[in-house]
């Protein structure tokens, strides 16, 4: 008897509460989720989200042998670990800022896990939940910036492809002009879509690769060239086919097909890799030992049953997913405070000496910035170099719109940032208060142009990008307020003429239209 198969079994109790637990969270979290939700409905990047649950779920059963055949011991951890995820519940619905709400769902599972079977038994979840991590979008102003290097990257390489078949091709930015066709590398196109979806597949295969960590490593961080070359190859061969066959090859069905088709061919090398790698070390078995699915054996049924005491942390859990729920219907989503301003059409052509002229963004344009309102304008003043003068509102940012940074928008349009600087000007040399700004020089051929640009959120003129998403959060959750703007003034530094005299005549615009920016971007 002392050598009897011990097999460990919730009891009925545990499954009821569990389950019970489960629902007040998922409808706690239900903004959260349906967001989530909507995410993967509307962006193709993240139309994958649907699967990422079922996998998670998959590789949690699969374990299902060795939850049977060990006690654990649950852990005070566990409680500990979902009032952390409480905390950021709180955070998420107070502020609306819905990624605090996704992640605080995930850190709520893995305390879950603790409490239910302790750290050792919280391992063999470690990374099914931690997977579930690609169901959450990035983060706006991230994904912006991510999206435009990759677009470029991918234009860049695409076009060295086409040249290798001798057919002339011209790049500026992201147009890929072939003569008879002009291609545009969109965001849809920069290869996002498959880098996000096929970093998963990479952890997806380290998971199931039993060997080295090295090796474990290299097929998750590989899986970000293979990506970027596959889309970029993608890119030159549309272009080719197009030169070939004509415009219907970048449009419609085929178009798409050849996406899906790519991103197969992207699986299949990053699955040819962990073959190869098989061969290499000191660790060498075959194939079929060291990567693949082991689901449990059907049997256990020899060994002699126990059941798992309901435990005081599985309680305890249990308890903080019921007060999640309840704070739910407290701190729900409040209603954002969108001050009242006046709309950029409004906005003055005559601002002191200067005079202004608008002009209409695309519509592609458009729906790439999501933003609420916007005034693009180019003033003059006598004879001199104009100035266009851009400004971007958005009413709120919390559903992931964002003004996208000029740093990772201008070389995409085939303009080279060759300096870019921050500056700060005191209150006594610009009306309206301290702000900070960043100063850059463009290129592009001959043309050369300074830049001035900066974050103009609930009455602070920020330049970084990453303290103006610092003070978002903050004056979410304490102002009930996400409204900001991005202002963006260029000027040609014209043949003869020093950059300290754009300088000059970008700041006397400057001294001139900040005092009028609070009617239109609220303080």
């Amino acid at each position: 008897m002392d050598n009897q198969r011990i097999v460990w079994r919730f009891n009925t109790a545990v499954w009821v509460l569990g389950a019970i637990a489960l629902a007040l969270s998922i409808w706690g979290y239900s903004s959260s989720l349906a967001n989530l939700i909507s995410r993967w409905d509307a962006e193709e990047e993240y139309s994958h989200g649907y699967l990422i649950p079922l996998v998670s779920l998959f590789f949690i059963w699969e374990q299902k042998a060795r939850f049977q055949e060990n006690k654990f011991q649950p852990s005070w951890w566990g409680p500990i670990v979902l009032l952390i995820a409480l905390l950021l519940f709180v955070m998420g619905e107070l502020t609306a800022l819905y990624s605090l709400g996704q992640i605080s769902f995930i850190v709520g599972l893995f305390g879950f896990s603790l409490a239910l079977l302790g750290r050792q038994g919280a391992k063999l979840t470690f990374v099914p939940i931690g997977l579930l991590v690609f169901a959450i979008p990035i983060p706006g102003f991230l994904e912006a910036t991510l999206t435009a290097k990759l677009q470029l990257i991918s234009s860049t390489l695409g076009v060295g492809f086409i040249r290798l078949f001798n057919i002339p091709v011209f790049r500026e930015g992201n147009l890929i002009d072939l003569g008879s066709y002009k291609l545009e590398v969109v965001e849809a196109c920069s290869g996002l879509t498959y880098l996000y979806p096929l970093l998963w597949f990479g952890c997806i295969f380290a998971y199931m690769y039993r060997t080295t960590a090295w090796k474990r490593v290299l097929v998750v961080f590989s899986t970000i060239p293979v990506a970027v070359f596959l889309n970029s190859i993608r890119i030159g061969a549309i272009g080719v086919l197009v030169n070939k066959f004509g415009n219907s090859m970048a449009e419609g069905f085929l178009h798409a097909f050849e996406g899906w088709a790519v991103f197969m061919v992207c699986v299949a090398i990053l699955l040819g890799e962990v073959w190869l790698l098989t061969f290499v070390g000191a660790d060498r078995r075959p194939f079929k030992e060291v990567f693949g699915l082991h689901p449990p054996s059907a049997g256990r049924k020899d060994g002699t049953r126990q059941v798992r005491p309901m435990s005081k942390p599985f309680l305890a859990a249990v308890l903080v997913a019921v007060t999640t729920a309840a704070l739910s219907g407290f701190v729900s989503e409040r209603p954002e405070i969108k001050p009242v301003r006046a709309s950029f059409s409004a906005f003055p052509m005559d601002i002191g000496q200067w005079h202004g002229k608008t002009s209409l963004m695309e519509e592609d344009s458009l729906k790439i910035l999501r933003l609420s309102d916007y005034i693009l304008a180019v003033y003059n003043r006598g004879t001199g170099a104009p100035i266009n003068f851009y400004a971007a509102y958005y009413e709120s940012q919390r559903k992931g719109s964002a003004p996208h940074s000029p740093a990772v928008c201008m070389p995409g349009g085939g303009w080279q940032m060759t300096e870019l600087t921050q500056r700060s000007l005191p209150s006594t040399a610009i009306p309206g208060g301290d702000f900070s700004y960043n100063r850059a020089v463009i290129r592009n051929g001959d043309a050369t142009e300074l830049v001035y640009y900066w974050y103009q959120e609930r009455g602070k003129r920020i330049a970084s990008e990453y303290s103006a998403k610092g003070y978002l959060f903050s004056d979410a959750l304490l102002m009930n307020r996400s409204d900001g703007a991005l202002v963006r003034l260029v000027t040609p530094i014209v043949a003869g003429e020093t950059e300290d005299a754009a300088d000059q005549r970008l700041m006397e615009f400057v001294a001139a239209v900040v005092p009028v920016l609070p009617q239109y971007i609220p303080d």
